[in-house]
């Protein structure tokens, strides 16, 4: 009976023993296998093809509005204000009447000019009469002299007499040049009195009125008028640094105003700087912009569009595709199904899109949100954006 115990007991252990074998020996399996199935799983990802950015650069930028050419107008004559002819607003053409200035003591100085010019004449002529007389009589006297019947004392009186009044008439003819030229400086004084437009513009400012006294000085003189052209409006904008290099004189530029919503004013680049803002490292560029029917008015802000010509070309990856760890920012790039790390240089973020120097080339596939486990040198399958995974 012990013995058939013993048997039965042993047949137990054994049995136990050979099936706890056998559940080890499967689950090492199954893990063996799950790793085998780990390591040759090649993942499937979706791919972007890289684009090239385009021969042009298009930016938007502020600015501010500046009439093409601008005008203050001082008063080049003291007087009072006798007539004025235009006002705030007004359009006028160059050399038309802005202002008259009245200085009744001016014109007294110049019939005194006129006076004296021709009391200057009236000498001039007397300085010749003298001269022609001693000319003949130096020419009477100096065969006598030479024959000896005049004495030499009496020759050197005339001759040298002949040398004075010809001193006197060349005296004579410089006074008269003399006082011609203050009599033009009175006359320039008299015109100066109508204060003329200096070319077509519009007149937006007005300082002065019929009576007030104005003062012709260099330094404090009246400021009476400004006239400002706007035909053509000058659109000053500052360029940064990076975008100023495929700047030229000649690109087309569009401005906008905001308050003028659906209208953009097409102009051209006409003047550079040639030189960077030290503070700001941007490029002072003014572009021209017709204005035939004065809509744009001079000082406003604005928005310009400028599609600046790229120096160095730059490619478009979309921004789901960057990778952002301790290395920096890179792009996996599936290259015969097998993805590759590439380190980027970023120029600008556009946010569902990334502009990049450098890193990738035209026509690669970045592939798009990497997993985190991604390595280099992994194998994978490649998907367009829209196409599902496969099922196996």
């Amino acid at each position: 009976m012990k013995k058939s115990f013993w048997i039965v007991l042993l047949l137990l252990l054994g049995g136990a023993f050979g099936y706890g074998t056998w559940v080890h020996f499967s689950l090492h399996a199954q893990v063996m296998a799950t790793a085998k199935e780990q390591a040759e799983f090649v993942p499937s990802v979706r791919v972007a093809p890289v684009r090239s950015s385009g021969p042009t650069w298009p930016i938007t930028l502020p600015g501010s509005t500046r009439a093409f050419a601008a005008a203050n107008i001082y008063a080049r004559a003291t007087g009072y204000i006798s007539r004025r002819e235009v006002d705030i607003g007004d359009r006028v053409k160059a050399g038309q009447l802005l202002a008259e200035i009245t200085a009744p003591e001016l014109d007294h100085q110049i019939s005194q000019a006129e006076a004296t010019l021709a009391q200057l004449k009236a000498a001039h002529q007397q300085a010749q009469a003298n001269r022609d007389l001693s000319n003949v009589t130096w020419g009477r006297d100096k065969p006598l002299v030479e024959k000896g019947w005049v004495t030499p004392q009496q020759g050197d009186t005339d001759r040298l007499n002949l040398a004075a009044q010809e001193a006197a008439v060349a005296v004579a003819q410089a006074n008269i040049k003399q006082q011609e030229a203050q009599l033009q400086v009175l006359h320039q004084q008299k015109a100066y009195q109508s204060v003329v437009a200096p070319f077509d513009g519009v007149v937006t400012q007005r300082n002065i009125d019929v009576g007030d006294l104005v003062q012709a000085d260099a330094t404090s003189g009246t400021f009476m008028f400004t006239v400002m052209h706007t035909d053509v409006i000058r659109v000053q904008v500052y360029v940064p640094q990076e975008a100023a290099f495929g700047l030229s004189p000649g690109v087309d530029a569009s401005v906008r105003v905001p308050e003028m919503p659906g209208r953009a004013f097409p102009g051209t680049v006409t003047r550079l700087a040639n030189a960077l803002q030290p503070g700001s490292r941007t490029l002072l560029t003014e572009i021209d912009v017709p204005n035939p029917d004065g809509a744009l008015t001079a000082g406003s802000y604005c928005l310009v569009d400028l599609k600046i010509p790229r120096k160095t070309p730059s490619l478009i990856v979309p921004a789901a595709a960057v990778i952002f760890n301790q290395d920096g920012l890179s792009v996996a790039v599936a290259e015969n199904g097998v993805a590759h790390i590439r380190r980027i240089t970023t120029v600008r973020d556009f946010g569902t899109t990334i502009e990049v120097s450098d890193g990738v080339r035209e026509g690669e596939q970045v592939i798009l949100n990497p997993s985190v486990d991604l390595t280099e040198g992994q194998k994978v399958q490649t998907r367009a954006p829209g196409q599902g995974a496969k099922v196996s």
